[in-house]
């Protein structure tokens, strides 16, 4: 898995402290959603270019170590 914690970020001033990508205001739930509907990720990198692959990939490391555990 990759390291996301220098990528993903918790600011209590941006969407209500929601994880989001470095100091933007695209949060982790976003970028999952987006791939939940069928966008890939070259989609929404031509959508939101402040976003990389890894970016992405990150997002979903960090859905995959926050999920609860049963």
């Amino acid at each position: 898995m990759a390291d996301y914690k220098n990528i993903i970020r918790n600011n209590p001033d941006k969407r209500t402290g929601k994880p989001c990508v470095r100091d933007t205001r695209i949060s982790v739930y976003d970028v999952l959603g987006w791939l939940s509907t069928g966008m890939e990720s070259k989609d929404i990198i031509a959508e939101f270019p402040q976003l990389t692959e890894e970016d992405i990939t990150a997002c979903q490391d960090y859905a995959a170590d926050n999920e609860p555990k049963m």
